[in-house]
Order: structure tokens, then sequence, then C-alpha cells
């Protein structure tokens, strides 16, 4: 669930810092009050694009900040990982967007630079919108078809599908690309055959390149080599060398050792420097007589050092690519000898793993439309108490010829809000109001198995009043057990049955107009002025009498 969230310079917004818990959460204000900034942060934050229009008047940037608890991290770890992004830290998902004027945006997500592709992937996995112009996840067949699959349990056995038609579309690639050779001339196979056997003289493997390269240097270096040790000896032992400096050193060491008998330590440590000097100088000779090479040697080295340059050039910069390249050419060599007997093999395994796939498909598409038929009767039994006195709702389940990724069948939700209209699929729906209650009456069935922790309803409430919508409260608090429900209302039925109630408003601030928002679940005196405001007079007796009466009944039990 979301529970830190801040917005900087948004629109009309200065700046609010939110702590958020879970469960039922109202937003409520005067028409035009901007409650459109708190969804629109929430959709910043999911992905939504933004441009510099939605920067406050006179600020350089737009900043916004959210932390959220995700209790199973399984799904948003997958797409993280996915995305080479750090992990959630004790469940924790933190986010980041900054909209400047003048500057590159910024979006971070565990505090690691990102794109708003990223964003928008991860998006979709914490949070849903339902209401005007949102991206409705429910109205895209695949997720439609995603949340049935989730309905119906049958988990293992799309696995199992997906198995199959993962391997039956290998062998047509393999069939496509066998089809597409054409026949090796004389010289192409003298060629191919001359070029393997190239590789496998150079005996290229990364233990074996890795030698030829550094016996290479040695040889390539061996002269300097050479040169800087019989330097180091001749300075050393040779003419006019230190040893033949050091020798001159030593008569007169020991004439000074005669002359005062005290400085033997002296003139002893003087006689061991001349024999390191001309045990070094030895050393340093013997050294220069190690870097000598075979003259052929040296060129066996260089020879095969030329090869594999070549065959770098012609087929990759590694061994690992090279031995790929070979890999290949030794394949075509192979079908080359039996194409005709590979393609009918081919064909073998493709007609027994279609013949499979297709029974698997069958079976996935029975229980689909068993399942669609089952939860088609819920969502007609509970959208009565939506206001949808003579509607109708089904699941269309279109079993399909070809295979695809997520087996042979097509998934349509599809409604008619009056009794004498056909069905039409969600997306074709006129109104907005209509289009979020379905979704309530959806999202309330499917609590259990769609685990998206934060929806957010807006104009679930349009057009409805009166007892209709104490139902739309109760079904978003029962929805809410569990996760985080946002709903923008205008009713105070569906706003008093909320645990937490935020309100907005615009207000003056050194001469500009400026949005608000505050919490004030825990100030009755101002939960009831607010309520009264939505009844029509917040300081009407009537009104205020009646906004008691709303915070006084009981809330409904959040589902679990």
């Amino acid at each position: 669930m979301l529970q830190y969230l801040r917005i900087q310079n948004l629109a009309l917004l200065d700046e609010v810092t939110l702590e958020l818990d879970s469960g039922f959460i109202a937003v409520t204000g005067e028409t035009g009050a901007g409650k459109s900034v708190l969804l629109g942060a929430l959709q910043l934050l999911s992905g939504a694009r933004g441009d510099k229009d939605l920067i406050r008047q006179g600020a350089e940037a737009c900043e916004l900040e959210a932390a959220l608890w995700m209790p199973e991290t399984s799904r948003v770890h997958a797409i993280l990982e996915d995305l080479d992004l750090p992990a959630c830290e004790d469940g924790a998902l933190l986010l980041k967007r900054v909209l400047p004027r003048s500057r590159m945006p910024r979006i971070l997500i565990n505090g690691t630079l990102t794109t708003l592709t990223n964003l928008q992937r991860v998006g979709g996995c914490w949070i849903d919108f339902h209401g005007p112009g949102e991206p409705q996840r429910l109205f895209r067949t695949e997720a439609q078809l995603e949340l049935l699959d989730l309905y119906a349990g049958h988990g293992n056995l799309l696995a199992s599908y997906r198995d199959h038609y993962r391997t039956w579309k290998t062998l047509l690639a393999e069939k496509e690309s066998l089809g597409n050779e054409t026949a090796l001339s004389d010289d192409e196979i003298d060629f191919l055959r001359r070029e393997i056997r190239r590789i496998d003289e150079c005996g290229v493997s990364e233990e074996a390149i890795d030698e030829l390269e550094s016996a290479y240097r040695k040889v390539s270096g061996s002269e300097e080599l050479i040169g800087l040790a019989r330097q180091l000896s001749g300075g050393l032992n040779g003419e006019e060398g230190v040893l033949d400096r050091l020798a001159d050193l030593q008569r007169a060491g020991k004439d000074l050792e005669q002359a005062d008998p005290a400085t033997e330590p002296l003139v002893s440590r003087l006689r061991s420097l001349a024999i390191e000097a001309e045990d070094l100088g030895r050393e340093f000779d013997s050294l220069a007589e190690g870097f000598v090479i075979d003259p052929a040697e040296a060129e066996g080295i260089t020879a095969r050092m030329n090869e594999w340059l070549d065959l770098k050039r012609r087929y990759g910069n590694s061994a690992e690519a090279v031995l790929a390249r070979r890999g290949e050419m030794a394949g075509r060599l192979d079908r080359q000898g039996d194409v005709e007997g590979a393609l009918e093999g081919l064909e073998t395994k493709i007609a027994a793993e279609a013949k499979t796939l297709a029974a698997v498909a069958k079976e996935l598409h029975e229980k689909r439309r068993k399942a669609a038929e089952n939860l088609g009767k819920k969502v007609r039994k509970s959208l009565p108490k939506l206001g949808f006195r003579k509607s109708g709702f089904g699941i269309e389940i279109v079993e399909e010829s070809v295979p695809r990724p997520n087996g042979g069948s097509r998934c349509d939700f599809r409604f008619s809000p009056n009794a004498g209209q056909e069905l039409m699929p969600l997306n074709k729906i006129a109104s907005s109001g209509e289009i979020a209650r379905v979704m309530l009456a959806l999202k309330t069935l499917l609590a259990e198995v769609d685990d998206i922790p934060v929806l957010v309803f807006d104009e679930v409430d349009a057009n409805v009043g009166g007892e209709i919508g104490r139902a739309v409260g109760e079904r978003l608090a029962a929805l809410s057990g569990g996760r985080q429900v946002f709903c923008v209302t205008h009713l105070p039925q569906v706003a008093a049955l909320a645990g937490r109630h935020y309100v907005v408003d615009k207000e003056e601030k050194g001469g500009a107009t400026c949005v608000a928002i505050w919490p004030i679940h825990q100030e009755v005196p101002a939960r009831i002025g607010e309520l009264a405001r939505m009844l029509g007079d917040r300081n009407a007796a009537s009104a205020r009498a009646h906004a008691e009466e709303l915070l006084s009944v009981p809330e409904p039990r959040a589902a679990k």
C-alpha cells in the first residue's frame, strides 16, 4: 500500500506530505477545488506522461515522492529484476519523479535512475485507476483473460499449455530456417570444411587462446627484455661497471681499516656490497639468456597468433564467438547431407506437439467457459445493488482455430446498462460512471485473485444517490480489505463510510491561489461539517444532523 506521498509544485499545489494507511480513503471537495491534483500525482508516479504545463507557476520543478509497502514482493521483484533495478528492501518500493522546466526529467525507482517505460511497468503491479480517461486495465481483453484464469484457478494447466506452445513455436522456427536454406555448391562445401579445419588446427578455446596470447607477448617483447637484462648485467659486471668502481673503493677501505681498525664493520659492509653486485650481475646475465627464444618456436607462435587474429576478424572477438560460428558451419554441413530427412523429422515432431497443444487448449477452453458462466452470474447478481436494475452482463469465450501464447481462447467482458439493450464490450460503454461501477462489481468479486494493492476510483458515484450511493460506499469499503482504495466522491453516503477522509480545497497564499489537502478523519466536527457541505449546507442544522447520522451508521465489514 501507499504509506508516504509528497507532492511539490504540481499544478496549483505548493507542497503537501501525506502519511497514508490502508483501507477505504475518501477524497472530497468542492467542484474545481483541485481533487485532480492528487489523482494526477498518483498517475505520474505510475508512469503517466507529464509536461512542463503541470509545474506550478513560478516554480522551477515539480517533484513527487512515494513509499509503498509491498507485503507480497514476488511479482514486483520479478519486474525489477527484469529491468535490472534494485529489489525492495524490507518490502519497501521507493519512487521519485522530477519534472523540471529547463533540465532533463528524472525518474528513480529504489534510488536508481530509470526510464518512463520502466516506471509504467512497475506501476502496473501496484496501482489500478478507474475513471474517465484513465488506462483502465480491465478494458484490455488480455487483462480480462488473465483475471478469468486467476478466478478459475487453473494456473498449472495454463503453464503446461505455455510450455507446449513454446516448444511448438521453436520447432516451427527450425523448420522455416531449414526450409529457407539453399543447397550448397561444391565450392561452398569446401570452404566450410576448410574454415572448420582452420579453427580446429588453431586449437580455439578460452584457455588455449589465453596461453597463446601470453606466449606471443613474450615473443614480441623478448628482444627488449634481453636488452634490458644485459644492460643491467653490464652495468654491474662490465667494463667501468659498478663492480670495477667498487674494487677501487674496496682498496681505499682496506687502507682505512689498517689506519683505524674501528672502521672494520663499515669496510665489511662495502665488501658485502661488492659480492652482492657481482651476484646480481650474473643473475641478470642468466635472465637475458632465459629470454632468448628458439627462432623456430617464435615463428610458430607468431604464425598461430596471425591465424587467430584472422579468425577473430572473420568470426568474432572471442573464442566463444568463433566456436559458435564453427557450430553454425558444422550444422549447415550436417543438414546439407539430408535436408529432406531433417524436414520430415521436424514435421513429425511438429504434428505430435500440435496434437498435444490442441488437447491442452481444449481442456483450458472448457475450464474458462465454466469459470466465465460462474463469474458472469455473480456479477449480474451484484449489479442491481449498484444502481443497475435491468442491466445485463456476460463473459464471451471464443475458441480460436490458431494457437496463441495464452491459449486457444479469446475473452470479452460484455455489459448493457438497460433492459433490451445488446451486450457491448466494456470499452464501448459511454458513461464513465457506469464503467466505474461495473469495475467496482468486478473488483469486489475478483479481490481474492487480483493482487493490485492500490485502487483509485473517480466518478464511481456519478449519476447515483440515496440507497445506491450507500451501496457503492459499502462495496468500496468491502473491497478495501487488505488493500488501499482511493475514491474521489461527491456523495456524503460514500464519504461517510471511508475509514480515512481527505479534503481538497483552494486557498490564497502570498497573493496566489493554492490547492491544499488535509485529513479530517480524526476531527469529528470537521468531518461533520464537510459531509453537511456535501449534503447542501455546512451550517444548516438539518444537514449537520444528517451528517451525524451517516457517521453513526456502522461501517460495513471489509472483505478479508
